[in-house]
């Protein structure tokens, strides 16, 4: 595909300095890039690149010098933005399969909509509803009572258990499992464990994104709700009775324990635990590896295990790695207070 500078900087709206008839090819990383490749620059610690770089076109923030003149450059306020627009308009292509595969196990009381396709060994349950222009790939199991919305697409190995509902433009990833039981148990009087029937289901809003094996956990009771335009990055654990914010993300291994509310556009990061029947407001950002164990009712940066407001945090931490030199300063002050005081029995 060629596409000349012209046009990626009218789909941008960027600044051109150069030939704006020059055709690219492709898109690329800046460090990787080939002769007439589209690559981006918007970080300083990335400009160094700049010297070798074989890109022949570069989308570049205002802020970094242009320091070599046999490069084309678009100048935009957020070049990795701009470079996903590119992307997006020029190459990225529908993903299809050829219709509904002869091995797929369809039941009758299903309702199957327009331009539906269904790949290898896909099972399709009792009194299911898959939205028109869904793609479902092989191997991937819809259980009985659950409703799929239109031009969704489930990859391989997807298993999407009974009675729960999937809105439009639902992307969810390879060993994804949607309705797992809930982590629900009893102890009786000899300390043996009794299942807790979960009898609930899932709700997954439009425009949602589920990486690959992701647990989502059916409710106790009601629903577990992910909220419209969510996405959930790989390996990330939520739990019964969760709900998570419109446009809230969560990296990857985060584990969302049961009851937890989850606000709108928040940002998690990896490895972030959640403990459980607590809420956490709207715009929340929390730093990877930190431990969440009590609400948090006020928008910000966190960080931390127990978490603290990021700054707060970033203090504790610096006085942790000093906590050496205290030690000695410490043991410093203690010798000259011991010899004043015994200068003073003395006297």
């Amino acid at each position: 595909m060629k596409i000349t500078v012209k046009e990626i900087a009218n789909v941008v709206g960027g600044k051109i300095f150069g030939d704006e008839t020059f055709e690219i090819e492709n898109v690329s990383r800046i460090q990787e890039s080939k002769t007439n490749d589209l690559s981006f620059l918007y970080l300083p610690t990335y400009a160094k690149h700049l010297l070798n770089t074989k890109a022949s076109v570069i989308l570049i923030t205002p802020s970094i010098e242009k320091t070599r003149n046999d490069i084309i450059y678009i100048e935009v306020e957020k070049p990795d933005i701009a470079l996903q627009q590119v992307i997006i308009k020029y190459f990225t292509f529908p993903i299809h399969l050829p219709g509904i595969d002869p091995s797929s196990s369809i039941h009758p009381s299903a309702k199957i909509g327009k331009n539906v396709s269904l790949g290898k060994n896909v099972v399709i349950s009792m009194n299911c509803i898959i939205g028109d222009n869904s793609v479902i790939y092989h191997n991937t199991v819809v259980l009985e009572n659950t409703s799929i919305g239109s031009n969704c697409l489930m990859y391989p190995n997807v298993t999407i258990t009974h009675n729960n509902t999937i809105g439009n433009n639902v992307i969810i990833h390879s060993g994804t499992v949607v309705g797992s039981d809930g982590f629900g148990y009893f102890p009786n009087a000899k300390g043996e464990y009794t299942k807790v029937p979960q009898i609930g289901n899932v709700v997954i809003e439009d425009n949602v994104e589920l990486g690959s094996n992701v647990s989502v956990d059916r409710a106790a009771m009601g629903s577990t709700l992910i909220k419209e335009g969510a996405k959930i990055d790989n390996l990330v654990q939520i739990a019964h009775n969760v709900e998570i914010g419109k446009h809230t993300s969560l990296s990857g291994q985060c584990g969302i324990a049961g009851s937890t509310k989850i606000g709108d556009n928040c940002v998690f990061g990896g490895q972030v635990g959640l403990a459980g029947h607590i809420e956490i407001t709207n715009q929340v950002m929390i730093g990877a590896q930190s431990g969440v164990s009590k609400s948090i009712e006020k928008s910000g940066k966190y960080f931390g295990t127990p978490t603290k407001e990021l700054r707060t945090a970033f203090k504790e931490e610096a006085h942790i790695r000093n906590l050496e030199k205290y030690s000695k300063q410490i043991k410093e002050l203690e010798k000259k207070v011991a010899e004043l005081e015994n200068k003073w029995n003395k006297d």
